[in-house]
């Protein structure tokens, strides 16, 4: 049965859904603030340099694969990916940095090199990763969270000592590793999931399996070719889109939602999908009765963080980065408390430097560099000019001692986004950049839930389930498409 179906949002998750619906058979028109699609996954360009404007990792190809799948078509009908190798490098300190080799012997042999007996304990460590990964990747993020008696069908009933769901993963990588650029190495993935390593489940070195084994792949062009060929998929199964368009309310009648107020227009539709901001569409866009939850149970909500990035275009090549640099030489724990348990801007920030130009030549001018700086913070701080150029001379004070170069001489393009950018582009609950904590009070049917009050008003993306990070939020737009499937049946 045809219907007509608004999606309010163009990022991963909103695409995705819009995608499956469009195949279904329903007539979809996805409805964007901003004027161009992606979401948080945005470019610009400046100046003869392409930016992507947040998400710049592609891990758990697989997960992207399958979606273009559905339709019988694969990730290169629309772009080109290329493994990276080396994955990434950490800097730990002046003349310390590690290269993290694609190759997974080589990664056995980095190990061993730092910790004798480490690479047979590293082989036991991603065996029980990879089931996880199975598990939670290709069945466990499905699931529109809707009891818990959706685990019971999931080898999870069985499995749950497997999984390691009820033991931290700051312990669980201890048991196996005892040197401390290991341990960092490992914890890493789990920074911006919304907890401390002993606070996160060890269920997430499904992550680790991602990182090590699955790999650090790069789109050709960059992280927004994913963006554009998800948007040609949805214009070939019929999609409409309306840019420049924010929803300004959703329109109801005594029981349902009957469609949008958009420039100033009513339109209708028989279901709607919440793509954008969770918390903005109910808290905002829907009429008081109407809501399911209450401005204190937002604020209770534990946010992944939110952060601060930098945008920089240099006039020359700079050595001694690669594609993706982890800068970790302050302490992991004191940034990790100052985001998760007591927010504050952090004293020693760690922090995360991409340079798309080391691999691909269309994102800079020749001869000239496309850097990415982003530092994690707490969400809901104090936002300035004053801070954002206080931390842009700390980064940049670090990054030139560790590589032994002068950087700073050399950015003719800077560029800085932040809380206020994140709840102005995005209306970001409390500015944040990731969307909602994966913890263990917050995971399956504790996350806010997909169905509304409203039967056929539905949310997606990285406010309700899955959660936070790319691939989850592509899952999401499918899982909310078969869930209104269902509905409609």
């Amino acid at each position: 049965m045809k219907k007509s179906i608004a999606v309010i949002g163009s990022g991963f998750a909103g695409l995705s859904a819009a995608c499956c619906l469009a195949r279904d058979g329903h007539e979809v028109t996805v409805f964007e603030k901003n004027d161009s699609a992606g979401g948080r996954a945005r470019k610009f360009e400046i100046d003869g340099f392409t930016f992507d404007m947040g998400p710049s990792w592609y891990w758990m190809p697989d997960v992207f694969e399958n979606f273009f799948n559905q339709f019988g078509k694969s990730v290169g009908d629309y772009y080109t990916l290329e493994r990276l190798d080396p994955s990434y490098r950490v800097y730990f300190g002046q003349n310390d940095a590690l290269d993290i080799p694609a190759n997974l012997q080589k990664v056995y042999e980095l190990f061993e090199s730092i910790e004798p007996g480490s690479s047979e304990q590293l082989k036991k460590f991603l065996k029980e990763a990879a089931y996880k990964y199975e598990v939670g990747i290709n069945e466990l993020v499905y699931k529109p969270g809707k009891s818990l008696s959706e685990l019971a069908s999931l080898k999870l009933a069985k499995g749950v000592f497997k999984l390691h769901v009820f033991k931290s993963i700051a312990s669980y990588i201890r048991k196996y590793f005892k040197h401390p650029k290991l341990i960092q190495l490992l914890e890493f993935p789990v920074l911006f999931l919304g907890a401390m390593p002993s606070n996160t489940p060890a269920l997430y070195s499904l992550m680790n399996y991602a990182d090590i084994e699955l790999g650090t792949w790069y789109p050709k062009g960059g992280m927004h070719k994913v963006i554009e060929g998800m948007v040609t998929l949805a214009k070939e199964l019929g999609v409409k889109f309306q840019f420049n368009s924010p929803v300004e309310t959703i329109v109801m009648n005594s029981v349902k939602a009957k469609g949008l107020k958009v420039n100033g227009e009513q339109l209708n539709f028989d279901y709607i999908v919440g793509g954008a901001d969770y918390e903005h569409i109910e808290q905002t866009l829907l009429p008081p009765k109407f809501r399911k939850y209450s401005p204190k149970y937002w604020d209770k909500r534990d946010m992944a963080p939110s952060s601060l990035i930098f945008y920089l275009g240099l006039d020359k090549k700079i050595d001694h980065l690669l594609h993706h640099n982890l800068f970790f030489d302050e302490p992991f724990e004191q940034h990790a408390q100052q985001i998760y348990e007591t927010p504050q801007w952090p004293d020693k920030p760690l922090f995360y430097t991409c340079v798309p130009s080391k691999t691909d030549n269309t994102v800079a001018p020749e001869g000239k560099e496309n850097i990415f700086i982003l530092i994690p913070v707490a969400p809901n701080l104090e936002d300035t000019d004053i801070v954002r150029e206080a931390y842009y001379d700390i980064v940049m004070d670090r990054m030139e001692t560790l590589t032994g170069q002068n950087i700073r001489d050399h950015v003719i393009y800077k560029r800085s986004y932040a809380h206020n950018d994140f709840k102005a582009d995005y209306n970001a609950f409390k500015g944040n950049a990731y969307g909602l904590a994966n913890t263990l009070r917050q995971t399956a049917n504790l996350k806010p839930s997909m169905h509304s009050k409203v039967k056929n008003l539905l949310y997606t993306g990285q406010l309700t389930v899955p959660g936070p990070g790319v691939p989850p939020s592509l899952i999401s737009g499918q899982v909310v498409a078969s869930e209104i499937k269902k509905l409609i049946k």
